[in-house]
């Protein structure tokens, strides 16, 4: 099979298409034929080996993507051959023809989205949905802000958040996420370029009750302030240290929860899967695809997933 391929950390201009034996896979496992590849930040992490993340080599970088299942193990049970599924955290990288995937991490995908859609859900809606379900605990009529909203994540935030009855203020740094978010539904766009963005949001009844933040060592500090009594801060993404003032925790009662979709056990990620699925097959959430990439195109899909300005999902289309 073909396969996108580095041998040692490197950039993304050390990732070539090799041929390389399609994979094999235990009693318990399934072997995918892979339809589509999501592409997301912590791909380029673990490709690079920043941010402590480790790879083996050679490594086929991808954790999400979307296809049919091609052969299952002789003890699995509940998935069966030409069924379509998305998954996430497969165990041989998604940029390949093929892959190996345990069966705790893959899902059944809804007839309503293709496959290129599928392969943006692993990541970016389980995130979201346990950012703001599981770790925020937001419910309907919370008002929630969702802080940089234009990417994968963001985007699956805000349709989360207004299919369970939020009020939703998000932000966006262009013209084109602002229009995006517009269109999604929210209900106050902010432009998080513009220096005092989060100024009429600072005080008890103008705050948030819950904040989702995808960049939280520019903004964690003023989201502190923006906060509600009682509020939560869920911090999905960070590139850096900040410098914050406790008291401001303090005299909200507020809370600051992390994220990490690595600390998730396999019954709540099932479970998050049978809640989203209702919501896919009725078209209430619906990936934004900004652009698709061929498999030898993954070097530049990996650059581009690091710039700013973010507008939806970046996928590599394999066999979709």
């Amino acid at each position: 099979m073909k396969a996108m391929q580095i041998e040692d950390y490197g950039s993304a201009s050390d990732l070539k298409l090799v041929e390389v034996t399609q994979p094999d896979f235990s009693e318990d496992q399934i072997l995918i034929k892979v339809g589509a590849a999501g592409v997301n930040p912590v791909d380029t992490y673990i490709r690079s080996g920043t941010n402590n993340y480790k790879a083996t080599f050679p490594h086929t970088p991808g954790l999400d993507g979307a296809g049919t299942i091609e052969a299952v193990g002789s003890q699995v049970k509940g998935f069966e051959v030409g069924q379509r599924v998305y998954f996430s955290r497969t165990l041989t990288g998604s940029s390949a023809e093929f892959a190996v995937c345990a069966t705790t991490h893959a899902f059944p995908l809804s007839d309503s989205l293709s496959f290129v859609e599928g392969a943006c859900l692993g990541i970016p809606y389980t995130t979201a949905h346990r950012a703001l379900f599981g770790r925020a605990h937001a419910q309907a009529g919370n008002h929630v802000l969702i802080h940089g909203a234009t990417g994968a994540v963001g985007i699956a935030s805000v349709q989360l958040a207004l299919a369970a009855g939020m009020k939703v203020t998000a932000s966006a740094g262009t013209d084109a996420g602002a229009e995006l978010l517009t269109k999604q539904g929210v209900h106050c766009v902010i432009r998080h370029d513009e220096e005092n963005h989060l100024a009429p949001y600072q005080s008890l009844e103008t705050g948030f009750d819950v904040i989702i933040e995808m960049l939280a060592n520019h903004n964690l500090d003023r989201d502190l302030k923006a906060l509600a009594f009682g509020g939560t801060v869920a911090v999905i993404g960070n590139r850096g240290t900040v410098e914050i003032n406790p008291r401001d925790l303090m005299a909200k009662d507020a809370a600051v929860v992390g994220v990490a979709l690595a600390n998730v056990k396999p019954n709540e990620l099932k479970r998050i899967a049978q809640s989203m699925k209702p919501l896919f097959d009725k078209g209430v959430l619906k990936p934004i695809v900004r652009k698709e990439y061929s498999l030898t195109e993954l070097p530049n899909a990996h650059k581009d997933i690091l710039k700013s300005g973010a507008l939806g999902n970046l996928v590599v289309t394999i066999n979709a």
